[in-house]
Parts: structure tokens; C-alpha cells; sequence
């Protein structure tokens, strides 16, 4: 039951921190809060990058790979018979 009332209190006091529009006690947790923001919003920015980035190499992989394997066949030079075992 403590565990309730601490609970309660601490709703009550974010509802009355809302109504009062000050949300934070300093301008340190002000500072704090718009880094974690900034943190957030660059790990997004990375996923959505990554997301995208997957997607459209699956689009452009099966071109690119043809590519590569048409760039092997016609390659030129003398292959180097001191590397094999």
C-alpha cells in the first residue's frame, strides 16, 4: 500500500507541475532534458538511415552482383601462380 501512495503522490505532483506549465526545477534539467532530445532523436535518425540504407541495397544488390561477376570474367592480367599453395 506505501508503494500506492508514492505512487499517487508522485502523479499529483507531475499533474500539478503540467498545470503550472514549469516542468523543470533548473536550468540544468532543462539542459538535460533537450541532450537526452538531441540523443533520441540522433539514435532515430541512424535506424531510419540503416532501414533505408537495407532497403535500397536489396533494390541495387542483384545489379551490382551481375556487375561484379561480369567485371571477373573479362578482367585482364596474368593471375600470379607464387600465391598458390
Amino acid at each position: 500500500m506505501d508503494n500506492l501512495e508514492e505512487l499517487d503522490s508522485t502523479a499529483q505532483e507531475v499533474l500539478g507541475r503540467l498545470k503550472s506549465r514549469h516542468l523543470f526545477q533548473s536550468q540544468w534539467d532543462t539542459a538535460a532534458f533537450i541532450i537526452f532530445l538531441l540523443f533520441a532523436g540522433t539514435v532515430l535518425l541512424l535506424l531510419l538511415l540503416a532501414c533505408l540504407h537495407c532497403c535500397c541495397c536489396r533494390c541495387h544488390q542483384s545489379s551490382r552482383s551481375r556487375k561484379a561477376r561480369a567485371k571477373k570474367e573479362t578482367s585482364m592480367g596474368v593471375d600470379n601462380l607464387a600465391l598458390d599453395p
